[in-house]
């Protein structure tokens, strides 16, 4: 449990880094682009064998690394515009509800069991998450752009699906380094093209941040694709537990940190939360 908790803590850092990109004013673009170029070096570094690119390409995992070095990019922008388009909270469940895709490609395809307790706590962990990510005063349009929460859903679950099921137990630094790699030179393409149209200059405090959202980046999946592979726990308890945490902890240092407001429905999130992680758990 060690990984989860890990993986836990790790995607937490990633909730408070965001926000204070806000409170300091940091280019989240830049930002994103210093973190994958991050994360790409700390898998490089972690990973003990020889690397030759000729050997990386014909990996018979490489060409899902490639997909999901470009979904990360593209489901990015789409977060940002369903933020944008249909509200926060609108993005924020979007995104983490997705995390019923992964739950059921672990049901269907690994035979993973299906109990009364178990599927009680995932339908309770579903229900935490929308209300603990309802937050109040957002201005929130689910009928404008409407196909962009279904993309983002959709995408997001593809995400995690995918990282899951094709990365090599022995080459999971060098998986991750591929990924993040293929996605920091897709996001400097886009970082360049959006400076010479908007004519932005690079300011350099976003590397400190970028650097420590890498770090916490990798780590979160790092952490979560070696919590997934612990042999006794099943990848659906897995996603679940670690999901419906990920939000109520986030959501707590919230309130604590960043003085947000955290309504009834808030709290009684939190409250099925737990609820569904101890069902989940004794499954």
């Amino acid at each position: 449990m060690i990984f989860l908790l890990l993986s836990i803590l790790s995607s937490t850092g990633i909730f408070v880094l965001f926000k204070l990109f806000s409170k300091y004013k940091i280019n989240t673009l830049q930002a994103i682009v210093v973190n994958y170029v991050t994360a790409f070096t700390i898998g490089m570094l972690l990973y003990n064998g020889q690397i030759t690119p000729i050997e990386i390409v014909n990996a018979d995992w490489f060409f899902a690394a490639f997909g999901l070095g470009f979904l990360f990019i593209a489901i990015f922008n789409v977060m940002a515009l369903t933020a944008q388009k249909n509200g926060l909270s609108v993005a924020s469940v979007a995104s983490k509800m997705s995390v019923i895709i992964p739950i059921l490609f672990g049901i269907y395809v690994y035979n993973e069991s299906v109990g009364f307790l178990k599927i009680s706590g995932i339908i309770l962990a579903l229900i935490a998450v929308y209300l603990t990510s309802v937050k109040p005063k957002d201005t929130t349009n689910l009928t404008k752009s409407i196909y962009l929460p279904v993309l983002l859903f959709i995408g997001s679950g593809i995400i995690d699906t995918t990282a899951n099921h094709f990365a090599p137990k022995d080459y999971m630094p060098l998986f991750l380094a591929s990924i993040f790699g293929i996605a920091s030179i897709i996001g400097f393409i886009i970082l360049s093209y959006k400076s010479i149209k908007t004519k932005t200059h690079f300011k350099l405090k976003s590397v400190p941040f970028g650097i420590a959202l890498g770090i916490v980046n990798y780590s979160s999946m790092y952490f979560l694709l070696k919590a997934l592979r612990v042999d006794g726990f099943e990848t659906s308890s897995i996603f679940t537990i670690n999901n419906v945490a990920i939000v109520a902890i986030s959501t707590l240092i919230g309130l604590l940190l960043f003085k947000e407001q955290v309504s009834m429905k808030n709290w009684i999130g939190i409250f099925i939360a737990i609820i569904s992680i101890i069902l989940v758990t004794l499954t």
